[in-house]
């Protein structure tokens, strides 16, 4: 059994962390931040390579100490540092450390300051308005606390998907090692690829129940073992994610598949369907009476009420029922359509990889072209591109180009969407590239109205292709943007501009429900990466996913298209 490469990289930040609260050298917290980076971005699982006593591949950053400690906590699930800073600082200020926004410059703050030492005890004295007093903090910071604190101390606090998804992908792999097990499935808000889950259901169908309860519970990832019994147990992570598992006999695998992955709201709207042909559907089949007559795969469940398969993302019981009984449920779109992405950087920019190796990992990655998109001048610490440095890039990719062999950089930027609207490089420099990306860093507590027209005056602009992460939310971190999006999506399709679904696991922007909106009012989408390493390419995996619950066909993204049915849309957009 071994810890995925975030529960790693989870201890490595902490360690950070710790030593920050302690006022330790800088250099040396920086290590530690930044063997948490490169430990994520590996393509390579260390913990499984530790576990099989290979040895560990050289990573520039991590030298012989910090590779022995990641090969301790690969092991033990911890390290001899960590386990002991733990027992040095303060638990109130760890449990601080945890809450969205703060530092441990911060948490030392308010700890010294209002002697606050819990999440609770935060939340009251911001509610009372004692925190905005305090150096580095104010009003505005104090209402983002407050909204923070209720979040996560709600009992259905939750986290992007791609944070939950190396948990599952290390439970389920030694799930499935297990003799006898024949399938085992992670069900809920993770199957359904909602943007966010707040507990993991793995449901585990053959093998033995009790040796799949303890190989489930005696996992190193675990911490706290909350019950155990012979079908069933529930556990939470050193991540802090809650999951809970269900063993079930084959002939009820499809009818609990059903159960435990459909929101609440489908699987009443499908009760109620079956209720009234008479029928009673449970997690353990479909029943006519005391008879079991469907129930061994998800397919014989609908099939049994006069329905079709429903995909999984759709069953959110916000019309699939109906459309699936009309015959109108549509071709969802697939990983395998994307032929491209358009959003990504270099280390030119704010990237840690040079065009070369980018474009090869997308490459890898079934692609077969990429834009170039780093930022210019006007964004926030992102060492950003004058027109100058522009230009020359422009020259590099034409020089590269040939090198590839069935792949295409396309030349592009992420240009910087002023206040005003109008966009920080000159026509001339722009109308050199093959599309332009726009977004926007700064200026994000403007007004309602003067968003809008902010970004109505942009889309205006002839050349402008894309709107990146158009409400620019942060998940768990920052809300969206005040804008009018009916009157955005209008403008996009009027003026022919794109827009994008951004698949960062922090951002996942737009929403499932704001991309079927657009797509509503005749707007393309743009399902992008916005890659800064060669490992981010697998993000497109939680792009898809969302679309897929936005009910997006293949002919709905503009990135499905190949490369010179592309250019086609791009010289249409610029006549």
């Amino acid at each position: 059994m071994s810890l995925s490469n975030a529960d790693i990289a989870a201890v490595f930040n902490e360690i950070a962390e710790l030593l920050e609260l302690q006022g330790a050298n800088a250099y040396r917290i920086r290590a530690y931040r930044n063997a948490a980076r490169i430990v994520s971005a590996s393509t390579v699982e260390l913990g499984e390579r530790v576990a099989s006593g290979e040895a560990l591949p050289k990573m520039r950053g991590i030298g012989a100490d910090l590779s022995a400690k990641l090969s301790e906590i690969a092991t033990t699930g911890s390290c001899e540092l960590h386990e002991r800073l733990r027992s040095e600082v303060p638990p109130a200020l760890i449990a601080l450390l945890r809450i969205s926004g703060l530092g441990p410059k911060r948490v030392t703050r308010l700890h010294h300051d209002l002697g606050v030492e819990s999440p609770q005890q935060l939340l009251e004295a911001a509610r009372a308005g004692r925190v905005r007093g305090l150096q580095g903090f104010g009003a505005k910071s104090e209402r983002q606390l407050i909204d923070h604190l209720q979040q996560q101390l709600t009992p259905e606090a939750r986290r992007p998907l791609a944070l939950a998804t190396a948990s599952a992908d290390a439970l389920t792999a030694e799930l499935r090692d297990c003799a006898g097990v024949r399938a085992v499935t992670v069900c809920g808000s993770f199957r359904r690829r909602c943007e966010t889950v707040g507990d993991l259901d793995l449901l585990v169908v053959g093998g033995e129940p009790q040796a799949v309860m303890r190989s489930f519970v005696h996992h190193p990832a675990v911490r706290d073992i909350v019950a155990q019994g012979t079908t069933r147990a529930t556990v939470v992570l050193r991540s802090g994610l809650q999951v809970d598992l269900r063993a079930v006999e084959p002939e009820a695998e499809g009818a609990a598949l059903v159960y435990f992955t459909g929101s609440k709201a489908h699987n009443l709207a499908l009760r109620r369907l079956a209720q009234r042909q008479g029928l009673k559907i449970n997690e353990y089949g479909v029943y006519r009476g005391n008879k079991r007559i469907a129930g061994d795969t998800e397919a014989s469940v609908y099939q049994a009420v006069g329905l079709p398969l429903i995909p999984p993302e759709l069953r959110e019981d916000r019309g699939e029922l109906a459309a699936a009984a009309a015959g109108q449920l549509p071709p969802l779109i697939e990983r395998a359509d994307l032929r491209g992405c358009l959003h990504a950087h270099s280390r030119a920019s704010d990237g840690a990889a040079d065009m070369v190796a980018l474009a090869r990992a997308a490459q890898r990655a079934g692609l077969e072209y990429l834009a170039i998109t780093d930022h210019t001048h006007h964004a926030d610490g992102a060492a950003g591109f004058d027109q100058e440095r522009l230009l020359r890039q422009i020259d590099e990719i034409d020089a590269i180009n040939p090198r590839l062999k069935g792949f295409t950089l396309l030349k592009s930027t992420e240009v910087e969407i002023l206040e005003d609207g109008t966009l920080d490089l000159p026509d001339r420099v722009l109308a050199r590239l093959d599309l332009v990306v726009g977004a926007m860093h700064t200026g994000l507590d403007l007004s309602r109205r003067k968003q809008t027209l902010r970004l109505q005056r942009a889309m205006g602009q002839r050349y402008f292709h894309v709107l990146a992460h158009p409400t620019c939310r942060l998940l768990g971190e920052r809300g969206p943007i005040d804008v009018d999006l009916g009157a955005l999506f209008r403008s996009a399709a009027g003026h022919g501009c794109w827009l994008e679904l951004n698949c960062q696991p922090r951002r996942m922007d737009l929403s499932d429900t704001q991309c079927r909106e657009a797509r509503d009012h005749g707007v393309l989408i743009s399902i992008a990466c916005d890659a800064r390493t060669p490992g981010d390419f697998q993000h497109l995996d939680y792009g898809v996913g969302q679309a897929r619950r936005a009910w997006l066909r293949r002919e709905d993204v503009v990135n499905t298209r190949s490369l010179a049915e592309l250019r086609t849309l791009l010289a249409q957009h610029s006549s």
